[in-house]
């Protein structure tokens, strides 16, 4: 430098670098061999070859010149030439020295050599030095002097300054080039020290304030001319070697001018650039970490526009950002640590929030607070860190700014308010040209930002794929900070949308769409990690979030839910802003919903509006928690929430899905009998908010689908709330009879009368929910999921849950498949609803879908293909007349249904389509009530309605006359709708009626018997669509009559009603509870036609008269029509309603003392559901009554859901009670006269006379025999009738017509018998009293008028016997009466009894595979086996059956009773019933003698009184005894006693019934349950025998009569046997004894 003292050139020994590093040999002339000198030697050896040097002249020169020219050709230091080089002039160099050569040979080669390198005297000098300190070691002066030989001849090669750098001093001096060596060091020396160890003084600026006032003069003069940074780097040079300056005071002195020059850059940079190449790498950065030292004082702050210059020095790479890191303060271990604090800090202030603080504590805490704020209010030290790091991002220098991000915790530097703008700014200006061409919306000016001046900053985005690059990773480091610039935040969302717009259009190519794959996953991160925090950390932006929600709509809902889910559970936790903004947001939700009512929605539902904006995930997740603890905060929250926009709309519905599958809640009770409460709020709060506003269904819908497909039905509520409230399509058991009438008729009127809200304005929610399940694809899926899920409910679902649960699941899912059925049915257009429902074949067999539903989702597809079809027809011929378009009608629809009758072939079984065609069942299941009767009361209920309504708004004088007009009009368009309804449903109605009547001639084909018929009837058509909907019910009741009316052939209307209601138990024990409501409403109605006819001759004789259904005798051949005899006459029909009544009862009290939570439960609902026509008769509503009231006193503690039916039930039955009559007037009982009675004979089978109960029997009867007429011919010989003499209920008795002689014969009997009842039936009405209610109800089985003495004197016989316990007088006295008639029927039955084994044994011999064929072929066998039973039944003889008699009956018993129909067991329980009464009367004959009536009334009552005591007292000892005993079945004579249920269970129905002991009415007794038949199959007819003969015993013993032989007790018991199918009778009769205790 010029303003420094040139040094003096100083020798420094420098060991050439061929040579650096190894060890000087002691023998020089082992160099050329040393084993490190050269990889190979040999090639050492032939550089220059000992042939070269013996012949130098002649060539060996030339060959040495060409070899080192040859290497001189490459230059670099770095490679072997330079090492060869050096190796050569070496080589030939000690050639020398050993005296091989001479030194002027040497020095002339070396002369022509030295021109072929810039650096070749550096080399020799080089060379020269290696041999001076070998040849100095040497002994041998030869060799040295050589060497200086050689060294003088090539002085004028190498200068002597390089010489004297390079040898030593006494060489020198040796060569002459020093005088002396020793001066020379001390002068070598005293350079040295001033060098290096002596500071140089320059002039600092106080002490040459000249020279520095110029140099401040130079840097600050205008630059705007010609003026650049070299002129003034050579002026500067200058001063300081004038001056004298400091160079590196010169250099902070530019950097100081440069601070206040910013704008200068193109000059300074240049101008310090130059500067240092003067200096040292590491003077700049110094002088700039001393500058930082400066200010890091407490009170110093660091000026921004030094910031700015090492900002601009680091992005030209004048210093590293390494070396100038480590300068500034503070250290990353104090960073760290403040990031830490603040973590904890955020924590204790979301503590604080969640806290529960009292008032007296909350001022203390308030003060606290304040001195803490007050203390962080002081400044804090300064970071120059981020000082740095602004002015880098403010210049443009990513790059950098990047890495000291990267050192610190993450989004630390972007928490800085500056930083996080600064970074914003750059982020503008990064994506202005992209933004500028995709992103501004239509109309939208924009202010456009200008590109940095600065070259090196990050290029600009023009694609989407530029974004990438740089862009998005700004944005990740800006992460929740981006809140701070909302117009950026607005930018980012739309370029995203314009993204989703290329990114969603088909037209790209394969490479690209995998480009826009990666660049979309690039958005949902940024999403994720970017807009959604900041749109936490906004306050309250609506805008943000509409402008959010327009690039969010563009996704899929399952991403937008990711993201929700992302949001809410992990980004809250990142960051401690985020976690202060949910403690407050989750503080101030607290707030509102504290003070939210429904009088303050609109205020409340502001601030929640607000409140949404940024947190809505937080906010909705609070509320929707405090909604399922308070189902009352459901309509005000759903109010509240009009304020939201609509990403908030679609975050709620995620909140909803997500608090709907948490894991971790219940979804049951803690009885595990009830859907938990929070489930049934969250569902009506999603029906009702779905409804309310716009929120997408897909998410909601989809989550309910995948529940059912993995098996879980508790969602299906949702879908049950959301349908109902969106498509005002109600589901409930509780409707009154006058909407399930208006249910029956058009749309319209089902809008108006069919539910219990008047639902308006659902046609927009309906058509959303409609999109939601057409573009998902759902609406299908769902029905089948539901249909599956239904029968997968119990084996699913059920395993551990209580059945009460099961039963609920079961009926939700139900209900919801008929509601979403409906609303599918009612909102999809014709062709949508074709193309997604499948045939019902497909439906059945290939989605295993049941039978009712896939009829259900069919029914609407049919009624729109005949509608379409018949409406074709119509355009196609324009013939007007009513006849033509009936044709046209009934056309259309065999186009329609016929493919529906081949495709219902593959449902069932072929045997099934011997007795109904495919064609009846197609019809019966694809007809609904709409198409069999219009509900013209409905529709003038709700014409009077509006007519009402009208009055009431002209009489309004309130209201404004442009209001009133416009109700006025509404009213009238309704009226004019529901009037043009009637008159369309009115002739669709006769279109379908004139089709059945078509059709119904090849409905029934009865290859078998019309028992069978009817049977396939109800098991395949009545029972699974009755307790489909109350609808179905109603449908299925008017089907019946509707066949009946047909007068259908081969349909027996009579059997069918008779198998509805003789044995109710089995059906209503396995009904779920609506299913049992249903199945109510279908007995209801069922009754009610019964009581239509019932209740007038005239009625009964127009509708049912001459119809085909009420022949008493169906022959195969079916209704000639022609012959009244063989009809029901009305008498007898009352008889038989009466039995109807009868039975029941019976089955009601059995099911009401099962004990049974569900035949308790559902047997109280079908009672109440039929309260209208039953019971009508006095005595049996007593006898419910009592039931009922038990029930209630034992209910009321342990299951109140069952005390709260039977109250109810209860109540309703008392007010019911004015109505019911006694049974004589219900039905006549007394005799007819005698010529009648011989009329009936002489007309021949089936008469007028003839007991109901016979004559159903007889049809049954008539029925089975068909079938074996060839197998009883034998026997029997030609067509079997039966013929009933019936004034004593004598026996039925089965003869040829050919055998005429018998016949006669028995007439006679008969005769005789007739006399004898009636003088019976006059002494006891002589000596009974009065009959109360309870007695009336106790024979009756419905036995008509013939048998009616019979069952008088029965029932009363009865009556007395169990109140009584009578004396031995009274037994004698009826024993002697009983003794004439015995005789007189022994003789006939011993044949009768013979021909009927042998018919059962012929019976059995069938093949037992035929049994098992299946289900069909059973119920037969069990029909035939209950047609045959009554005839064995009243036979009355002591004559004993044979054993192989007795185990068919077994066989026989057994097979009816597994059987799982209940309408297949019904015929056997009927007449098992009427065998029960008639085998107790027989004994009583025995037992019960006379007394005056005085008397009797005396020891009615002391007797009943004792008898109860002693029943009481019985209990409680067998209370105490029934744990020591252990009683084997067959062998146990006690009762069970009263509360051992659970014991009853175990053994399988014993003895007794629980709660036998207290009845007192025969009536009151149940009839056998399951149990009890599972029982009786496992016992054989011996344990049987002895039962009842234990039973009689005790029965006796504890009425306190006589203990009597046991062959006295052998022989009625016998009878009782013989009478009846097994097991079961006698069961019957336990149950009457054990009564009598």
């Amino acid at each position: 430098m010029s303003g420094r003292a040139p040094s003096p050139r100083v020798r420094r020994v420098r060991v050439p670098s061929f040579l650096a590093g190894r060890c000087v040999p002691s023998d020089p002339g082992s160099l050329l061999h040393h084993p490190g000198s050269r990889r190979h030697t040999g090639k050492m050896a032939a550089l220059l070859p000992a042939e070269w040097i013996k012949n130098w002249e002649k060539g060996g020169k030339n060959e040495f010149v060409q070899l080192c020219r040859t290497l001189s050709e490459n230059k670099s230091h770095d490679t072997m030439g330079f090492r060869d080089i050096q190796q050569a002039l070496y080589e030939l160099a000690y050639h020398v020295v050993r005296g091989n050569l001479k030194h002027d040979q040497a020095s002339n080669v070396l002369g022509d050599v030295i021109e072929f390198r810039e650096d070749m005297p550096s080399i020799l000098a080089d060379v020269f030095c290696i041999l001076d300190i070998e040849t100095s070691c040497l002994e041998e002066k030869s060799k040295r002097d050589h060497f200086t030989q050689l060294v003088l001849a090539c002085l004028y090669l190498v200068s002597d300054t390089v010489l004297k750098e390079r040898l030593d001093p006494e060489t020198l001096e040796s060569l002459g080039l020093i005088k002396q060596s020793q001066q020379f060091n001390q002068k070598s020396v005293k350079i040295k020290t001033k060098l290096f160890y002596k500071q140089q003084k320059f002039n600092l600026l106080r002490e040459e304030n000249e020279g520095y006032a110029k140099l401040i003069a130079e840097l600050g003069q205008d630059l705007s001319g010609n003026i650049t940074s070299d002129l003034i780097l050579e002026n500067i040079k200058s001063l300081i070697g004038c001056f004298n300056l400091d160079p590196n005071r010169v250099l902070d002195i530019i950097l100081e001018v440069y601070e206040c020059r910013p704008e200068y850059d193109d000059f300074f940079v240049p101008l310090i650039e130059s500067y240092m190449y003067m200096c040292e790498p590491q003077t700049l950065c110094h002088i700039l970490g001393f500058k930082f030292k400066f200010y890091q004082d407490p009170s110093g702050e660091t000026p921004s526009s030094l910031y700015r210059v090492a900002a601009v020095l680091l992005q030209h790479n004048l210093i590293d950002l390494e070396d100038l890191y480590v300068h500034l303060l503070p250290g990353d271990n104090a960073i760290i640590e403040e990031h830490k604090r603040e973590i904890v800090e955020a924590k204790q202030i979301v503590r604080k929030l969640t806290m529960v603080v009292l008032s007296s504590e909350k001022t203390e805490e308030k003060e606290k607070e304040k001195e803490k704020e007050e203390e962080k209010t002081e400044k804090p030290p300064d970071n120059q860190k981020l000082g740095l790091l602004e002015a880098l991002l403010k210049i443009g220098d990513w790059q950098h700014a990047q890495s000291i991000m990267d050192q610190m915790p993450p989004f630390y530097a972007t928490s800085h308010k500056s930083i996080a703008i600064a970074l914003c700014q750059l982020v503008h200006v990064t994506i202005e040209p992209l933004y500028r061409r995709v992103g501004v919306p239509k109309g939208a000016k924009g202010s456009p930002i200008s590109s940095l001046p600065n070259k090196r900053a990050p290029k600009q985005a023009d694609s989407f794929e530029d974004l990438r690059k740089e862009v998005f990773n700004m944005l990740c480091y800006l992460g929740p900070h981006l809140s701070h610039d909302p117009i950026l935040f607005a930018k980012v969302v739309r370029l995203g949308k314009a993204f989703m717009k290329e990114f969603q259009s088909d037209g790209s190519k394969q490479e690209d769409k995998e480009k826009m794959e990666i660049l979309f996953s690039c958005l949902l991160s940024i999403t994720d990690q970017v807009l959604l925090p900041s749109l936490s950390l906004m306050d309250c932006n609506a805008c943000m979030s509409e402008e959010l929600w327009g690039m969010f709509k563009t996704f899929p809902y399952q991403y937008r839910y990711r993201l929700y889910g992302q949001w809410k559970n992990e980004t809250y936790n990142s960051h401690p802003l985020l976690v202060k903004v949910k403690a407050q947001t989750i503080d101030r939700a607290k707030y509102i919903m504290k003070r939210l009512t429904k009088e303050n929605v609109k205020p409340s539902g502001r601030q929640i509006g607000k409140l949404s904006h940024s947190n809505p995930t937080i906010l909705f997740d609070y509320i929707l928690s405090q909604i399922q603890k308070y189902d009352n905060l459901i309509t005000p929250v759903v109010d509240s929430l009009k304020y939201l926009t609509s990403l908030n709309y679609d975050v709620l519905a995620y909140c909803i899905i997500e608090a709907l599958a948490n894991p971790e809640k219940e979804r049951m009770k803690h009885d595990d009998t009830t859907i938990s409460s929070w489930l049934q709020s969250l569902a009506s709060f999603c029906g009702a908010v779905f409804r309310k506003y716009p929120i997408e269904l897909a998410g909601l819908l989809q989550y309910v689908a995948n529940q059912l497909k993995a098996g879980k039905s508790f969602d299906l509520l949702i879908l049950k709330e959301v349908v109902q409230k969106m498509a005002g399509i109600e589901i409930t058991e509780e409707m009154t009879m006058e909407q399930l009438e208006a249910m029956t008729g058009g749309e319209q009127l089902k809008a108006e009368g069919g539910y219990f809200g008047q639902i308006r304005n659902t046609k927009k929610s309906s058509q959303r929910l409609k999109d939601a399940l057409l573009d998902h694809d759902l609406a299908l899926p769902l029905c089948l999921l539901m249909a599956q899920q239904r029968n997968g409910v119990i084996f699913q679902e059920g395993g551990e849950k209580h059945l009460k649960l099961v039963g609920k699941l079961y009926d939700q899912c139900h209900d919801t498949l008929v509601q979403f059925g409906g609303f599918l049915a009612s909102n999809l257009s014709t062709e949508d609803y074709i193309k997604r429902v499948p045939s019902i074949d497909v439906l059945c067999n290939e989605f295993h879908t049941p039978h009712d539903a896939a009829f259900f989702l069919s029914r609407p597809m049919y009624a729109h293909h005949i509608s379409s079809k018949y409406d074709e027809l119509k355009k196609a011929e324009k013939g007007n007349k009513q006849q033509h378009k009936v044709h046209k009608y009934i056309t259309s629809c065999e186009l329609v249904m016929a493919p529906v009758h081949d495709a219902v072939i593959s449902l069932h079984l072929p045997k099934v389509w011997d007795d109904i065609s495919p064609q009846f069942y197609a019809t019966f299941w694809s007809l609904t009530m709409y198409d069999l009767a219009v509900p013209h009361s409905s529709y003038d209920r709700e014409v009077n309605k509006l007519k009402v309504q009208m009055k009431a708004i002209d009489d309004n004088q309130e209201m404004p006359p442009n209001k009133k007009k416009k109700e006025k009009e509404r009213c009238t368009a309704l009226q004019d709708k529901l009037l043009e309804e009637e008159k369309k449903q009115l002739e669709h109605v006769q279109r379908v009626l004139q089709r059945l009547k078509l059709e119904k001639d090849n409905w029934l084909l009865a290859k078998s018997t019309k028992n069978e018929t009817i049977t396939k009837f109800l098991q395949l058509c009545i029972f699974p669509r009755c307790i489909f909907s109350a609808i179905d019910a109603v449908y299925c009741a008017h089907f019946v009559e509707l066949v009946h009316q047909q007068k259908t052939p081969n349909f027996s209307t009579l059997l069918c009603y008779d198998r509805v209601f003789s044995d109710i138990i089995y059906t209503v024990a396995s009904c779920t509870e609506n299913e049992a409501s249903r199945y109510g409403r279908f007995l209801c109605c069922m009754l009610e036609t019964v009581t239509r006819w019932h209740s007038d001759r005239v009625i009964y004789e127009k509708e049912c008269g001459n119809y085909p259904g009420f022949l008493t005798i169906l022959r195969a051949t079916g209704f000639d029509g022609g012959n009244k005899a063989d009809q029901l006459d009305y008498e007898n029909f009352r008889h038989v309603v009466h039995k109807w009544h009868y039975k029941l009862t019976k089955a009601s009290v059995h099911c009401l003392e099962t004990g049974e939570y569900t035949h308790i439960r559902n047997i109280l609902i079908v009672l109440t559901k039929i309260l209208p026509w039953y019971p009508k008769v006095l005595n049996l509503g007593q006898a419910l009554e009592r039931r009922v009231h038990k029930i209630c006193q034992e209910e009321k503690e342990k299951r109140p859901d069952l005390y709260a039916l039977a109250m109810g039930y209860s109540g309703q039955l008392k007010s019911r009670k004015p109505f019911m009559i006694p049974e004589n007037e219900f039905h006549h009982k007394d005799p007819p006269a005698r010529n009648a009675v011989a009329a009936t004979v002489q007309n021949g089978p089936g008469g007028a006379g003839m007991p109901t109960s016979l004559t159903i029997n007889t049809v049954r009867l008539e029925e089975g025999t068909t079938e074996e007429t060839d197998k009883l011919k034998e026997k029997s010989q030609g067509v079997v009738k039966v013929i009933n003499k019936a004034v004593n209920a004598t026996p039925k008795v089965t003869t040829s017509n050919g055998n005429s002689a018998s016949n006669s014969k028995i007439t006679k009997e008969k005769d005789d018998k007739e006399k004898s009842g009636k003088e019976k039936d006059k002494e006891k009405k002589d000596k009974t009293p009065a009959a109360t209610p309870e007695m009336k109800a106790l024979g009756k089985d419905g036995k008509d008028k013939p048998k009616e003495e019979r069952a008088n004197k029965d029932d009363k016989a009865r009556e007395i016997k169990e109140k009584t316990p009578k004396s031995d007088k009274e037994k004698e006295k009826v024993k002697k009466e009983e003794k004439a008639s015995k005789e007189e029927k022994s003789k006939t039955v011993v044949t009768i009894i013979e021909s009927k084994s042998t018919a059962e044994k012929e019976r059995e011999k069938e093949p037992s595979r035929e049994r098992d064929v299946a289900k069909e072929m059973k119920s037969k066998e069990n029909a035939k086996g209950g047609e045959k039973v009554p005839v064995a039944g009243s036979l009355k003889s002591p004559v004993p059956r044979s054993e192989t008699s007795e185990s068919e009956r077994e066989q026989k018993r057994r097979k009816v009773d597994t059987h799982s129909s209940p309408s297949h067991s019904s015929t056997v329980k009927d007449n098992l019933n009427e065998l029960k009464e008639s085998s107790a009367k027989h004994y009583i004959n025995h037992t019960t003698p006379t007394l005056s009536k005085s008397k009797e009334r005396e020891v009615d009552k002391k007797d009943l009184d004792k008898s109860r005591e002693r029943s009481r007292e019985r209990e409680k000892k067998d209370e105490k005894d029934r744990k020591d005993r252990k009683r084997d079945h067959s062998n146990s004579d006690r009762e069970v006693p009263q509360d051992s249920t659970k014991r009853r269970k175990e053994e399988n129905g014993t003895t007794g019934s629980s709660k036998h002991s207290k009845s007192e009415s025969p009536s009151d007794s149940p009839r056998l349950n399951e149990k009890e038949k599972e029982k009786n199959k496992s016992k054989s007819s011996g344990k049987e025998k002895g039962d009842s003969i234990k039973a009689e015993k005790m029965e006796k013993s504890s009425s306190g009569s006589k203990k009597e032989s046991r062959h006295d007790k052998e022989k009625p018991e016998k009878k009782e046997k013989r009478d009846s199918t097994g097991g079961k009778e006698e069961k019957k009769h336990h149950k009457s004894s054990d009564k009598h205790r």
